[in-house]
């Protein structure tokens, strides 16, 4: 049963959107639950993946640099799975051209944090103005593309979005762009070379300066150095937990969205925009706004993936990065917030790093050699000599990753289709309104 609400999205029993004492308390014990859960998990895929390389011999700093590694991916995939999740979850919003909306985002900011003395030429603007630039940037673009975008649906809308990034990551390999002269200076995207520019992960000494997080990081510095982790693991799991408090932002800012007559409004439009439209929701002003906000969403965690090297390049931006983020999504399942968090780590740790500290674990353990084709680990194997065939499969683990991410697929549509998290019931009003058991029924 739905709320009916009028012209400003207020409930007919004055509550404006906002949570009855009645919903608080389930409210507080999801928040609860979700929270057990995530940590849960996490807990769990570190123990077992630490256990798993002490056993087998791989050392404690490799299985270190593996862990700090799945707790970057599963933060940045993690951040653009929740933003995909407020387009395609809540809104209904077919959106493939991430790549594209991130792929403005870092260029953006790298152009204005780059040195003026190099080639290409940028402003040397401070990290924090370039990271809030290239946020701004990817989120005007998406409105500019949202307005004429927005008059189709479905597939149509899919296709102008992959479209987009297409011309994104073309135009920037332009000649035109290429090579901007201006004075003594040459500006522009660099084409294929890219662009040079500071990290935006060198804000973590900034960071360690701090009084309470410098107290973190020391402490984080002490127990590396006493389990013989190597410094600069350390420091790359400071901007991970960097990444993550960007985590917890987004859920908050989604969460707080779907709970608001907004949010209700964007569901109603995933749902029927017909049935929206003649109750009065101006349904294409919410849709512009929402297409608005998550892609300045993407632009942003583009930044704080992308933007931790020190050189942005096209290559970056290929469309299967859009696949990747849906992946995640239909892992943790679409509308869920906490789904698109659960399915950015699972993700990053079973099926984006998993297979690679496999192959660690087996070049420790094993004296394996991959022969230059699979014929020729046949013909071994054929003189009883298994040994290449495992060699040819742990050499070939990064093209296995795509049959593993394809059987978890194939997997999900038929035994749950819905994700692990996708089929939570939501509540589209501000308070409870099913029936108490044994209230009657309307008929």
């Amino acid at each position: 049963m739905s709320e009916e609400v009028d012209g400003n999205g207020t409930g007919r029993d004055g509550t404006d959107g906002e949570d009855a004492p009645e919903t608080l308390t389930a409210s507080a014990g999801r928040w609860k639950s979700d929270l057990l859960l995530v940590v849960g998990l996490v807990f769990a895929t570190y123990v077992a993946f630490g256990l798993l390389g002490i056993f087998t011999g791989v050392s404690i700093n490799e299985t270190a640099g593996f862990l700090q590694t799945v707790t970057f991916f599963a933060a940045v995939f993690a951040l653009l799975t929740l933003a995909l999740n407020l387009h395609w979850g809540y809104t209904g919003l077919f959106n493939i051209g991430i790549a594209g909306f991130m792929a403005v985002g870092v260029y953006t900011m790298a152009i204005l944090t780059a040195s003026p003395d190099g080639t290409p030429a940028g402003f040397g603007l401070p990290i924090p103005i370039g990271v809030i630039g290239g946020t701004l940037a990817a989120g005007l673009v998406g409105a500019v593309i949202a307005l004429p975008a927005l008059r189709v649906r479905a597939d149509y809308f899919a296709i102008i979005t992959l479209g987009f990034s297409e011309i994104v990551r073309l135009t920037i390999t332009s000649g035109t762009l290429r090579r901007i002269e201006y004075g003594d200076r040459i500006y522009g995207t660099g084409g294929g070379s890219g662009v040079r520019y500071t990290p935006v992960d060198t804000v973590v000494p900034w960071l360690l300066n701090l009084p309470g997080i410098g107290v973190i990081g020391e402490g984080l510095y002490l127990v590396g150095a006493l389990v013989g982790v190597s410094e600069s693991i350390v420091n790359r799991l400071l901007y991970a937990l960097v990444i993550i408090a960007f985590v917890l932002l987004f859920y908050l800012l989604l969460q707080r969205i779907a709970r608001s007559p907004f949010g209700r409004i964007l569901k109603a439009i995933r749902e029927d925009e017909i049935v929206a439209r003649s109750l009065g929701k101006d349904t294409q002003r919410a849709k512009i706004k929402v297409f608005t906000l998550g892609c300045a969403l993407m632009g942003l965690a583009g930044i704080l993936w992308i933007g931790s090297r020190s050189l942005v390049t096209p290559e970056s931006f290929m469309p299967v990065v859009t696949f990747y983020i849906f992946v995640a999504l239909i892992v943790g399942g679409a509308g869920s917030n906490t789904g698109s968090v659960v399915g950015g780590f699972v993700f990053a740790a079973f099926l984006w790093e998993g297979p690679r500290f496999v192959r660690t674990i087996l070049r420790s353990n094993l004296d394996v050699r991959s022969p230059p084709t699979i014929y020729d680990a046949f013909v071994e194997l054929a003189a009883l000599d298994p040994m290449p065939l495992v060699g040819y499969f742990v050499g070939s683990l990064d093209e296995i990753r795509w049959v593993l991410i394809g059987v978890v697929l194939v997997g999900l549509m038929i035994y749950r289709p819905e994700g692990l998290l996708g089929d939570r019931k939501e509540i589209a009003a501000a308070t409870d309104l099913s029936r108490p058991e044994g209230g009657g029924t309307d008929e």
